[in-house]
């Protein structure tokens, strides 16, 4: 985490920069602008990450084990597929909460394939899609990358696996 921290640091002090040397007080109105983005998105990071931290304390891992650990196989992947389709929340509610299953010792695989059935599949952006795209982009959006995640789980499991 400190390696990308400093990363972004550096460029925000870059951007700041050049917005300063531009006038107009550009670097102020960034800064106001990214102070009410964090204060808008701080109660969801909070609450995302105590839900993240939580799930590996409170779920025994005889459960994770069984149904969403690296011998969970073909059947934690179904199962991360079918709740990543049906997850609501956007990458910063989902995000901590894989992370906080990775700390819980869900494997890789499962891990991947709610992530991707989540943000390739994900039902929750179908009303919004069929109004805006119309039933057909919808239809086709779904049936071309519904099989995707269990294969991706499958993947990440024999890709990872040669690595630990």
């Amino acid at each position: 985490m400190l390696i990308p921290t400093i990363i972004m640091g550096v460029l925000a002090l870059i951007l700041l920069f050049i917005g300063y040397r531009q006038g107009e007080g550009k670097h102020i109105l960034g800064i106001k602008a990214a102070t009410g983005m964090i204060i808008r998105i701080m109660p969801l990071l909070v609450s995302s990450f105590i839900v993240g931290q939580m799930i590996h304390i409170l779920i025994p891992q005889a459960v994770i084990s069984k149904w969403m650990g690296a011998e969970s196989g073909l059947k934690g992947i179904l199962l991360a597929t079918t709740v990543g389709f049906l997850a609501p929340g956007g990458p910063y509610t989902i995000l901590p909460i894989l992370a906080g299953f990775l700390q819980a010792g869900i494997s890789i695989g499962v891990i991947m394939a709610f992530y991707s059935a989540k943000f390739l599949c994900g039902f929750t952006r179908l009303p919004i899609e069929i109004g805006i795209m119309g039933w057909k982009f919808a239809t086709v959006r779904l049936t071309t990358t519904l099989f995707l995640p269990p294969i991706i789980g499958l993947l990440a499991n024999a890709i990872f696996s040669r690595f630990t």
